[in-house]
C-alpha cells in the first residue's frame, strides 16, 4: 500500500513538470540566483569600547543595504545564526529607499516565507524569504524592515553596517512610508544577504576580511570602502557589469582565532560557500592575527575591573598564518571557487604595532607574491606603504590610526586591482 501511494505521488508530481509552460522551464534554465548584497553575522560584541545594545520588543527595524546589481526580482535572506532561541519574525517588508528611512511610493513588498507573512528562524539557522518581484537598479538602497513582537536579544548582528538603521515603535512599523522620531545605530540585525535572480552568465565576487574590508575609516552611506570602489569599476567596465560584489568583511576578525565574529576559518562556508553564485573570492585578512596578541589597554582603562581575554597566548608564526590561507584556498578550489590573495598592509604606528608582527608579515607578504598557491595576488601592501617607510601607510592614505586606510586609500586600492583577476574561470 506505501509503494502505491509512493507511486501516485510520484507520478503527481512528473504530471507537474509536464505541464509547466515552456517559457518557465526556459527560464529556470538561463537564471539564477546571485548574491547581489552580504553581511557576516556575528555574535554581539561584548568588548571595551563597544556599545551596548538594549533587546527589542514590539519595535520595528528597518534596515538600509545597496546591492551592486540590479534585477527585477529578490529574496531576502536572515540569520539566527547566534540566537539560542527561534527568532521570532512578526512582519517583514522590503522596498526602495528614497532618503534616510523614507521608501519609494509604491515600492514597498510584504516577505513573506513559505507563503507565510510571520516566521520562527531555528536557532543557529538561517532563512530565506520567498521572492518577491521589484525592478532594483544597480547601487540602489533598499529598505529591509522587520517587526520585533517579542523580547528578543540582538544576539546575532554586524557591528559595522555602511548606513544608519532605523529602529522604531510600538508597533508594527514595517510598511510605513518613514519611520519618524526613529532611534539609530550603524549595525544590521539579523540581516545577511539580498539575492537577485538575474542571467547565468552574472556571478558574485565576494571580499572576506576584516576591518578594512569591512569599511572602518570611511563615513557610513557614502560607499567608500574598497570593496563598493570595486564594485563601481566594475560596473562601467566593458565586460564586467555582470560582477557583484558581497562584502563579507568583520571588523577585527582573525584567520585562526575567534575575538570579533569567529574565525575565518570558521565562518567560511557560511559566508562564502553559501552565498549563491559565487564564482570568484578576493581574500585580504591577517593583520589582527598578527597584532592582536600584542594589543595594549586604552590609555585610562583600568584593567582590574575588567576581564580582557589572553590575546597574548594566541601570537602567531608565519607558519601558522600560511597554514590558514592554504586551508582557505583548498576549501574554494573544492568548490571551483577562483581565489585570489591580497598581501597584508603596513601597521606600524598602530596600537598592536610589533617588530615580532612586523617580521611575520613580511614573511606570510613575501610568500603571497612569490607562491603560486593563490589564483591570482593583488598587492595592496605595495599599493598603500611609504617607499620612504615601507613599515608605514603613505601620508594621505591612512584615517588617522596608522591601520585603516581613508577614502583615499581604500580607492587607490580598488583601482590597483586588476579586473581580469577577477572573472570566473572558464
Amino acid at each position: 500500500m506505501q509503494a502505491i501511494k509512493i507511486k501516485t505521488m510520484i507520478a503527481v508530481l512528473l504530471a507537474a513538470v509536464l505541464v509547466l509552460p515552456a517559457g518557465i522551464i526556459g527560464q529556470a534554465a538561463d537564471r539564477h540566483w546571485v548574491g547581489a548584497w552580504g553581511a557576516s553575522p556575528h555574535a554581539a560584541i561584548h568588548m571595551p569600547g563597544t556599545p551596548a545594545v538594549a533587546d527589542y520588543e514590539n519595535q520595528t527595524i528597518r534596515m538600509v543595504v545597496r546591492p551592486s546589481i540590479g534585477g527585477e526580482q529578490l529574496r531576502i535572506r536572515f540569520s539566527n545564526a547566534f540566537g539560542a532561541k527561534a527568532l521570532k519574525i512578526g512582519a517583514a517588508h522590503v522596498a526602495l529607499i528614497e532618503q534616510g528611512s523614507k521608501i519609494v511610493a509604491d515600492s514597498d513588498r510584504v516577505l513573506t516565507f513559505g507563503g507565510l507573512k510571520t516566521i520562527a528562524v531555528p536557532p543557529g539557522a538561517p532563512a530565506l524569504s520567498d521572492p518577491v518581484d521589484l525592478k532594483i537598479p544597480a547601487f540602489a538602497e533598499l529598505a529591509v524592515s522587520i517587526f520585533l513582537p517579542e523580547k528578543t536579544k540582538p544576539n546575532t548582528t554586524h557591528l559595522l553596517g555602511q548606513h544608519e538603521t532605523y529602529i522604531g515603535g510600538p508597533g508594527d512599523l514595517t510598511a510605513a512610508a518613514e519611520i519618524a522620531n526613529a532611534a539609530t545605530s550603524h549595525s544590521w540585525y539579523w540581516l545577511s544577504g539580498v539575492e537577485i535572480w538575474v542571467p547565468k552568465n552574472t556571478a558574485s565576487i565576494i571580499t572576506l576580511g576584516d576591518s578594512i574590508t569591512d569599511g572602518f575609516g570611511v563615513k557610513a552611506g557614502e560607499y567608500l570602502d574598497w570593496p563598493d570602489q570595486l564594485a563601481k569599476r566594475l560596473a562601467v567596465g566593458t565586460d564586467t557589469t555582470n560582477l557583484a560584489v558581497v562584502n563579507e568583511g568583520i571588523g577585527g576578525n582573525r584567520i585562526l582565532h575567534d575575538g570579533m565574529g569567529v574565525s575565518t576559518l570558521a565562518r567560511f562556508d557560511r559566508d562564502v560557500l553559501a552565498t549563491p553564485g559565487v564564482r570568484t573570492l578576493l581574500f585580504l585578512e591577517g593583520v589582527n592575527d598578527l597584532g592582536w596578541p600584542h594589543m595594549k589597554p586604552p590609555k585610562g582603562m583600568d584593567l582590574s575591573k575588567i576581564k580582557m581575554p589572553d590575546f597574548a597566548a594566541e601570537d602567531v608564526v608565519a607558519a601558522d598564518l600560511i597554514y590558514g590561507m592554504m586551508q582557505i584556498i583548498d576549501r574554494a578550489h573544492e568548490h571551483g571557487i577562483k581565489i585570489v590573495g591580497a598581501t597584508i598592509l603596513p601597521y606600524e604606528g598602530s596600537d598592536y604595532f610589533s617588530d615580532k608582527g612586523e617580521a611575520t608579515r613580511q614573511v606570510v607578504n613575501q610568500w603571497i607574491r612569490t607562491g603560486s598557491t593563490f589564483d591570482g595576488v593583488v598587492d595592496f601592501d605595495a599599493v598603500v606603504r611609504d617607499p620612504a617607510h615601507p613599515t608605514r601607510f603613505r601620508n594621505g592614505l591612512q584615517s588617522g590610526d596608522f591601520l585603516h586606510p581613508n577614502a583615499a586609500g581604500y580607492k587607490a586600492m580598488a583601482d590597483a586591482i586588476d579586473l581580469l583577476l577577477l572573472k570566473p574561470a572558464e
